[in-house]
């Protein structure tokens, strides 16, 4: 089955017991019993809702795993990822990744003794480095957030299966339209569904798709124990968002080339991040393990300094300033004060993230639209 038709039917068919074609929100907490443990498969919401399968099927599909385990957002998601692990293990994350990760891992799983380190991981070679016998997990964001550098998931993943590590990869930016990593090796897959999935920015809901059914049951289980499901009405909209997410993604990734390439002539622009472009370094990685280049463009300006950035995005009025990606609306940020004021400058600025780094998520509207915006806000420097 093709990726498109997949986002329509893939893991999915008409509800059983009515027959329709969409499925149902099913708004409840609890299921009748015929008696004690006899049941349709179905006992408390917590444990099980059939709109929640449905999803978690359909993004197995998208993903070619085995199964998907949903939880309340992203976060929730990988909070899930790292209760695989125990007291002394140690994570290997993308030393550019969203501050949320960075925050979870160094505020609260550093107290319950998991140890947090964070590296580049564009060279394969240089990951094998930092490989101790704590490490438990490979913790990879490929397109990173918001740099754009591009990690060779097979690469990574051979040498995190040399060791016997799990490799775990946050595909939020990507989407399984322009990526799959399981099929890379990565044996974990996690998305903010809000974002590219859910593509209307009307919803918060995190999955996980794995392609072992061991870790899933394991992932099934932390999912039931510690309660951070999505609720019926979330999956709901997360559904009827994947059934375009070719479309729009598609879509977001012609308009984001149009934009670099015009901000990349920008005489007030100092470097644009878009690995669209040849002379970017993970450009050959990225061209061979993605479908297309993502909707997502960062850039920074000539004079590096806050003041500077805000007269960009406080002046855009089709990119509205606020947090979050993967709508179907442009959107515009600055990362050093939204997403990633959680990681301490010195950290930031190794990553080459600058105070004067803008984050663009790009939509669907009209390319020329979106780049007269831009250029209207440019001329305020």
């Amino acid at each position: 089955m093709k990726f498109a038709t997949k986002t329509i039917h893939g893991g999915l068919q008409p509800d059983p017991n009515t027959g329709a074609v969409m499925t149902p929100i099913y708004q409840t907490s609890t299921y009748a019993q015929e008696s004690p443990g006899v049941h349709k498969g179905y006992e408390y919401a917590r444990t099980q809702n059939p709109t929640r399968i449905a999803l978690e099927k359909n993004l197995a599909s998208l993903e070619n795993g085995v199964d998907g385990i949903c939880f309340g957002s992203g976060m929730a998601a990988m909070d899930a990822v790292l209760k695989l692990l125990n007291s002394g293990d140690e994570v290997l994350a993308t030393s550019d990744l969203y501050g949320g990760s960075y925050r979870i891992i160094t505020k609260i799983y550093e107290r319950f003794g998991l140890k947090g380190k964070f590296i580049s991981m564009t060279d394969p070679g240089g990951v094998e480095k930092h490989i101790t016998p704590a490490t438990k997990l490979l913790w990879i964001e490929t397109p990173t957030n918001p740099m754009l550098n591009i990690v060779d998931i097979g690469a990574v993943s051979k040498v995190a299966k040399k060791h016997g590590i799990l490799t775990c990869v946050d595909n939020t930016f990507a989407s399984p339209y322009l990526q799959t990593p399981l099929d890379m090796g990565a044996d974990i897959v996690v998305h903010s569904a809000t974002k590219y999935l859910g593509g209307h920015s009307d919803t918060v809901l995190g999955a996980v798709v794995v392609k072992d059914q061991a870790l899933a049951d394991q992932l099934h289980f932390i999912q039931n124990a510690s309660g951070g499901i999505p609720g019926p009405m979330d999956c709901f909209l997360v559904l009827r968002g994947i059934k375009t997410l070719h479309l729009r993604v598609g879509r977001a990734c012609e308009n984001a080339e149009k934009i670099a390439r015009y901000l990349q002539g920008h005489p007030k622009v100092n470097n644009v991040y878009w690995p669209g472009f040849e002379s970017h370094p993970g450009h050959a990685v990225a061209a061979r393990q993605m479908r297309g280049f993502g909707g997502m463009v960062s850039f920074d300006l000539h004079k590096d300094d806050f003041d500077e950035a805000k007269k960009v995005l406080s002046k855009t009025h089709l990119f509205t300033l606020a947090e979050s990606l993967g709508g179907v609306e442009s959107l515009i940020g600055h990362p050093a004060s939204m997403t990633h004021a959680s990681i301490p400058k010195e950290e930031r600025l190794k990553n080459g993230l600058t105070d004067s780094l803008i984050r663009l998520s790009v939509g669907v509207e009209d390319a020329d639209d979106l780049i007269e915006d831009l250029e209207m806000a440019l001329t305020f420097l």
